[in-house]
């Protein structure tokens, strides 16, 4: 129960930080919308994102993982489009900058967390 919540919070955390690089066209007006978005995107992540991966895993393994990208930016997209005050300014292009920036802050903080013996 606490790994589920921790994750929602730095989810959303990295989400907000995300945002505030103008330079992706990520936006996302307050923090509240960012925890909103954590859970709708966390939700098509563990649904849709997982189906997905499974059926194009031949894709996935032909381009060397960078198919993959293309899904998680999809999901980034359709996360961005159910929630009110989560715009992508650039289309297709935010989603796939805002969706690589998001795991490498994501993975910079759950590190963070581990060094310092929260998870």
């Amino acid at each position: 129960m606490w790994g589920l919540l921790i994750t929602w919070i730095v989810t959303s955390i990295s989400l907000f930080i995300v945002s505030r690089l103008s330079f992706l066209g990520v936006e996302i007006d307050k923090f509240s919308t960012a925890l909103w978005s954590a859970i709708v995107f966390g939700v098509l992540n563990a649904t849709l994102g997982a189906v997905l991966k499974f059926l194009s895993f031949p894709f996935i393994f032909l381009s060397l993982g960078l198919f993959a990208l293309i899904i998680n930016a999809a999901i980034f997209a359709l996360a961005a489009a159910f929630v009110d005050g989560f715009t992508l300014r650039n289309g297709f292009w935010s989603a796939l900058l805002g969706s690589i920036a998001l795991s490498i802050v994501n993975s910079l903080c759950f590190g963070l967390l581990s060094q310092v013996g929260v998870l």
